[in-house]
């Protein structure tokens, strides 16, 4: 497929090749491994998603940002790993050009609201711990519907410019992207004409969606720490900092391995692409899997519904 754009030839071809862990003699595994984690995925967001929907009483911000979560990570794992089962373990690796604009504008644009999602949940903590009076001000179902709102039109939006700038591209040599799934910077990397305004915005949207949510969360629990440790009983310490755990563990699981992969591939020029790429992945398809245990196992509310839902399962017939 070609067409002509300021007057220069664009060549877009049919599709692009996947190619990854040819150094992985047992690939199948870790590709089962990660269907396991998709199917796990979908079986405890969903439950997520059900209870709080079917329990006027968790119909609450906090739930309503943690069901934002859930959405999230449903959509960001089936971005990846239904078409990672389809290359590695039933050996088809071609993707369709305009599929994989698609997987990648879905992937991109999810793992942005992933990153403002959890910064949501911080803020949800941050109005919580500090200003608990005025929960009802500064942290209502309308406040945090607009939050939600805000983040979505946003990623979308941006997403959507970044991908369709990649039309502009000329792909008229090699088609073989070295990756797990149609990711933006191996495949801009294979045109034949001026990349530099694809660059430009996947590092500065990329900066800009992980380091300002995460900026904004590690601010919010500064000042968390600063009223935790101003309250008198060690007893309310004790209660308002286990409220964070569970927030605080999504955190730790979903940036830890962004940032180490980040620094090694910044300061360790020699590392194995086949290693990066499975960094990648797991960096990537492991948090969505963890958060929804997480919420569903630390959170008092979601635990006991679930285990009144599993006894009523047992006892209809």
């Amino acid at each position: 497929m070609s067409s002509v754009l300021n007057d220069s030839l664009i060549i877009h071809p049919p599709g692009f090749y996947i190619i990854a862990f040819e150094t992985f003699p047992n690939i199948s595994v870790y590709i089962i491994f990660l269907a396991f984690v998709y199917v796990v995925t979908l079986v405890f967001n969903i439950l997520l998603i059900y209870i709080i929907a079917c329990n006027h009483c968790l119909h609450t911000p906090k739930f309503m940002a943690v069901v934002n979560l859930a959405v999230i990570d449903i959509v960001l794992n089936t971005s990846t790993i239904p078409s990672m089962i389809k290359t590695f373990l039933f050996k088809d690796n071609f993707v369709p050009f305009n599929l994989c604009l698609v997987q990648m504008y879905v992937y991109y644009a999810f793992i942005s609201l992933e990153s403002y999602s959890l910064a949501i949940l911080a803020y949800d903590r941050l109005i919580a711990i500090c200003f608990p009076l005025r929960q009802n001000v500064f942290n209502t179902l309308p406040i945090m519907s607009c939050l939600i709102s805000v983040t979505w039109v946003y990623s979308l939006g941006i997403l959507a410019y970044s991908t369709a700038i990649m039309t502009r591209l000329s792909f008229c040599k090699s088609v073989r992207v070295f990756s797990y799934f149609c990711d933006y910077a191996p495949v801009f990397r294979l045109a034949c004409n001026d990349y530099t305004p694809q660059w430009s915005i996947a590092s500065t949207s990329s900066m800009v969606n992980l380091m300002g949510p995460l900026t904004f969360i590690l601010l919010s629990y500064v000042i968390i720490l600063v009223t935790v440790f101003r309250m008198k009983s060690v007893n309310t310490r004790m209660k308002a900092l286990a409220t964070c755990i569970e927030h605080l563990v999504l955190v730790a699981v979903f940036f830890t391995p962004i940032i180490i992969i980040f620094l090694i591939g910044l300061y360790v020029r020699s590392i194995d692409p086949d290693q990066r790429v499975l960094s990648l992945s797991l960096a990537s398809c492991i948090p969505p899997c963890i958060n929804s245990v997480v919420y569903s196992l630390k959170t008092k509310e979601i635990r006991t519904r679930a285990l009144a839902l599993v006894k009523r399962v047992k006892i209809s017939p």
